[in-house]
């Protein structure tokens, strides 16, 4: 990630789940999550301030007292915490959402702040740029970046000279970014965090017809999108089509591979990705999907077996509109 300045591990851990909107998960097994990363060789943690309203934030600080001098890189977002109005991204919210997060995280910089999916009319601000530019300036974070929900929002922010990442969804079941934004984000040497990786689960290889998921996760009340945009719930693939594709993916995952992580490793072998960041709510989910960084490369024939999916059950549902 050359506009980043440092390295990071391409396996990270997204701790959106260690918050609120996937169920319940405890305190201890929440700790008990980030330290298995931490011991699989995971050095990149993803948070967010609106991620149980700072709870998320908070274990990744007690993270980092944990593990002093393991060379941890804590990545956070703002701006979901407010009305999405393109007016509330301004220099004043900016500094009082980044005080509140680094005391959340206890350090007085952080690695990494990211746009939270803002408004696409942020973009286009010079004022908000001039505002991160500044707040780097001043030490209270080492880069910027933006979480993004459109390939034209990526495109959008590689083009502002201070932005050190992009963080976008990219997974089996989302093929556009490899068009158009990850060849743009690595001649810029912008550096790509792909998220959702497993398309809320699907891709594990888990769920079928009968699954079930909490009131409170978003598995469960976002399908439609009523709650936010609905390509963060399962990629923005209809369930039933989801489950179609990942039986058919299957037959292309080698013996003693995990469906999670052939899905992992697929993204990692994309050019130009630098991280990415699968949730995991248990210390045996961590460990799985840090190994398969160490995985081999797939093949010519593997690519070309998700491509075709791709290409027959999922394209339609989500190509033009994100």
């Amino acid at each position: 990630m050359t506009r980043l300045g440092r390295s990071a591990g391409v396996v990270g851990l997204g701790t959106w789940q260690l918050g609120a909107d996937w169920g319940d998960v405890d305190a201890d097994h929440a700790r008990a999550t980030l330290d298995a990363a931490v011991e699989a060789g995971v050095t990149f943690f993803d948070t967010a301030d609106a991620y149980g309203d700072g709870r998320s934030e908070r274990f990744c600080g007690e993270l980092l007292t944990r593990h002093p001098g393991a060379g941890l890189t804590v990545a956070t977002k703002m701006g979901r915490r407010v009305e999405q109005l393109p007016s509330n991204y301004n220099r004043e919210a900016f500094l009082d959402w980044n005080d509140r997060s680094r005391r959340n995280l206890g350090v007085e910089t952080i690695d990494l702040v990211q746009l939270h999916c803002p408004p696409s009319e942020v973009y286009a601000n010079d004022a908000v740029f001039q505002a991160l530019d500044e707040m780097v300036e001043d030490g209270r974070m080492g880069a910027y970046g933006v979480s993004v929900e459109t390939c034209d929002q990526a495109l959008a922010a590689i083009a502002r000279p201070g932005v050190a990442t992009v963080q976008i969804i990219l997974n089996c079941f989302r093929l556009k970014p490899l068009e158009r934004v990850l060849p743009t984000a690595r001649e810029a040497g912008v550096g790509i965090i792909a998220r959702v990786p497993l398309a809320s689960g699907l891709l594990s290889g888990r769920y079928d017809e009968h699954t079930t998921f909490s009131a409170d996760d978003h598995r469960a009340y976002n399908r439609q999108g009523e709650a936010f945009d609905v390509g963060e719930t399962f990629s923005g693939v209809p369930f039933e089509v989801g489950l179609d594709a990942v039986r058919e993916l299957a037959a292309l995952v080698p013996p003693g591979v995990a469906m999670s992580q052939f899905a992992l490793r697929w993204v990692i072998d994309q050019p130009g990705v630098s991280v990415v960041i699968p949730g995991a709510r248990n210390p045996e989910q961590a460990q799985q999907n840090a190994a398969s960084a160490a995985l081999e490369p797939l093949s010519a024939e593997q690519l070309a077996g998700v491509a075709d999916v791709y290409e027959r059950l999922i394209r339609p549902h989500v190509h033009d509109r994100w």
